[in-house]
């Protein structure tokens, strides 16, 4: 088995549950972003988090993880912008991930991990991803891959600013608005107040590593 460098969920503030006509900005009341064009909806990030949390409380480790993630609100909005950057800058560079290849990389994951259950429990603990959030991990780390391949990126700072160049542009034609209860997003930075998730740095040696072992 593979062995997986652990990275820690770290956020920047508390998000709360505020009622959906206090929450919003006047622009776009009850949504959390809207984000070239489309909304993420207060609920969305709210139901979210009350899967992790749901999946955390089942776990051994559930004082510990909760603990580690107190600030979970902002990181799962992060992700789902982040997904909507991640396929338009794959769109952008005319690539997209087939249900095969998620399924593959699943598998791949699997093996490494010793099982469903090792998996899962790894990502929960690792990056805060529920066992049904899983599929669209995966699926953003594919096409990350995808990207990476489309632009030639090796796994190295120049590769890594060129995929951040792609992200960036990607970020700023999408146009995205946050609710401010959640911090100003950075097209620049991709990031979403003072959070900018882990992985981002590292998702394409990761998926590198999942290609080669499947």
């Amino acid at each position: 088995m593979h062995r997986r460098r652990r990275t820690a969920l770290v956020v920047a503030a508390i998000i709360a549950a505020p009622l959906l006509a206090a929450c919003g900005n006047e622009a776009h009341p009850g949504a959390a972003a809207v984000v070239g064009g489309q909304r993420i909806e207060v609920s969305t990030v709210q139901a979210k988090v009350k899967d992790v949390r749901d999946a955390q409380q089942a776990s051994p480790q559930a004082a510990q993880l909760i603990k580690d993630s107190g600030q979970l609100g902002r990181a799962k909005l992060y992700d789902l912008i982040v997904d909507k950057v991640v396929e338009k800058a794959a769109a952008d560079a005319g690539v997209k991930a087939t249900r095969k290849e998620i399924q593959d990389a699943r598998a791949a994951l699997t093996q490494q991990s010793g099982g469903q259950e090792q998996l899962a429990a790894m990502y929960l603990q690792q990056r805060g991803v529920a066992p049904g959030q899983l599929d669209e991990v995966v699926r953003r780390d594919v096409l990350v891959n995808k990207l990476a391949a489309a632009l030639g990126v090796t796994n190295n700072p120049e590769g890594q600013q060129r995929m951040n160049e792609a992200f960036t542009a990607a970020a700023k034609s999408l146009k995205i608005d946050v609710n401010p209860r959640y911090g100003a997003w950075d097209d620049t930075k991709l990031e979403l107040g003072t959070y900018k998730a882990p992985w981002i740095t590292q998702v394409t040696k990761e998926a590198e590593a999942v290609e080669a072992g499947a």
